[in-house]
């Protein structure tokens, strides 16, 4: 009766205490999300861009985005839908919510209680036989639990701002190359016009030549304005493979779906532009990446909580025991052998901690403080950053729009009327090839230029709602534009 009685006494104590651990344990946990971690990625696409996000992760999903990127490009490309092609194809943004569902595996692993550690061993002799059953829990990571939830969460929130400012760093970008492409189509239409014009005049020149008409010094800068427009088109059209190849990789493209066409110009300059009032508290509110560092810093806060919190003891472990050993001793007694069993049950708790003989945890604490003034200095340097750039980025797409402006609005109607004077005076005989020659460079170099600075308005354009929302800055700094150095062309000679 006894015997049954310990064993039930055993069994119900250790019974009690995962009853204890799971309900530690099963206050806290989270599960996975359905859609991923994504929720902040698909607001700000939806919000800010007017895009959808899909994360693929099966055959279905695939093919389904494929289909729609397909049904997109059966259509010369837009902006917009090149930025949604991207969005659906480009693998460096998907391999980004890949590292998003990482970060959610590890909130959802901080939420999850610590497991028991089961032991179990036996020692047996010739006569002895013993059993020893243990389960250890730490006590100090259910104790802390909720707090270390608490910094997981903040923390795979500052990672899915992260995520979200990937999507519109990639919408950003590929704008950027869609515009770029486009200027560079346009500058190799504009030569090419410009270089037929040039061929004939050349041709002609060869004839006057012929007849006397035209001294060999005129003819030769004659041909060698052909030439030279000739070698102007070359690197504008080598400009114009390497733009399309950037604008194919934001896209994700391979295979017949690099055949996608595009606009023959540049969309037009808007006729308002943005107000620069409040821009940069637009900024303060919007940046994700600005939300991203103030999740950091929250979690880093609570860390720093939990270390002052558990900095004298490491860990404490818990262990339910319950121990079963047999016995057999043998008694010979007038000649006689006789055997005597003996059964004994122990059961007790065991409690083990680490004692902080050298490091009171000072160290801790100083580390985390120190963690947190980082955390805290790079906030503020990105909001001061943050303020900066979208200033300087409405100055850029200010003064690129009042340059683009002045081209279409002055220079080149004052370089087609000094071709047309011109056109008049050598008919007249009161002006050479020389300066005809010069008058058509001259325009050509304000035609190309007409062309970049709309193609750089629309890119700082570009670049201001990146400066508010997020997805970086900068875009018009670079990128492949073509010069006008050489600035061969009988651009002028072609209208």
């Amino acid at each position: 009766m006894n015997k049954h009685d310990g064993k039930g006494t055993s069994g119900q104590r250790l019974k009690l205490l995962g009853e204890v651990a799971v309900a530690l344990l099963l206050g806290g946990c989270v599960s996975f999300s359905p859609d991923a971690g994504l929720s902040v990625a698909q607001n700000v696409a939806y919000t800010e861009l007017n895009k959808d996000v899909v994360k693929v992760t099966n055959e279905a999903e695939a093919l389904a985005a494929q289909q729609r990127a397909e049904e997109l490009l059966r259509r010369p490309l837009t902006a917009d839908s090149a930025v949604q092609i991207a969005l659906l194809k480009n693998r460096g943004l998907q391999a980004d919510f890949n590292e998003l569902g990482v970060s959610e595996a590890e909130y959802v692993q901080a939420t999850l209680p610590p497991n028991p550690t089961v032991a179990l061993s036996r020692l047996g002799g010739s006569l002895e036989l013993e059993i020893e059953r243990q389960i250890v829990i730490g006590l100090f990571e259910l104790a802390t639990l909720p707090a270390r939830a608490a910094i997981a969460q903040q923390q795979f929130r500052a990672a899915q701002f992260r995520t979200a400012e990937a999507v519109l760093r990639l919408a950003a970008e590929t704008r950027r190359e869609y515009y770029r492409a486009i200027a560079a189509n346009q500058q190799v239409a504009f030569t090419q016009q410009a270089l037929a014009t040039a061929e004939s005049a050349s041709e002609l020149a060869k004839q006057l030549g012929e007849t006397g008409s035209l001294n060999k010094l005129e003819q030769a800068r004659e041909h060698a304005f052909y030439q030279e427009l000739g070698a102007q088109l070359a690197r504008a059209r080598i400009e114009q493979k390497v733009a399309r190849e950037r604008l194919i990789r934001q896209l994700g493209l391979w295979g017949r779906d690099i055949e996608f066409r595009l606009p023959s110009s540049l969309p037009p300059l808007p006729a308002r532009i943005a107000s620069a009032k409040d821009i940069e508290r637009r900024a303060l509110e919007k940046r994700v990446d600005l939300q991203a560092l103030r999740n950091d810093l929250t979690g880093v806060a609570g860390q720093f909580g939990l270390t002052n919190a558990t900095r004298f003891v490491t860990d404490i472990e818990l262990a339910g025991l319950s121990s079963y050993e047999r016995a057999k001793s043998i008694t010979e007694e007038h000649g006689e052998v006789e055997v005597e069993k003996e059964k004994v049950n122990r059961r007790g708790l065991e409690i083990e901690f680490t004692i902080p003989i050298f490091d009171f945890g000072a160290t801790a604490t100083r580390g985390a403080q120190e963690a947190y003034m980082a955390a805290a200095n790079r906030l503020a340097e990105r909001a001061v950053n943050v303020r900066s750039e979208a200033r300087e980025a409405y100055l850029r797409y200010r003064g690129n729009y009042d340059l683009a402006r002045h081209y279409q609005g002055r220079v080149l109607p004052l370089q087609k009327r000094i071709q047309d004077e011109a056109l008049l005076q050598y008919s007249g005989m009161l002006v050479d090839v020389s300066q005809l020659i010069l008058d058509a460079r001259g325009r050509i170099l304000s035609n190309v230029d007409a062309i970049n600075a709309r193609r750089d308005f629309w890119i700082a354009d570009t670049d201001l709602k990146a400066a508010l929302i997020g997805g970086g800055v900068g875009g018009s700094e670079g990128g492949g534009e073509t010069t006008t150095a050489a600035a061969g062309g009988g651009a002028g000679a072609a209208h």
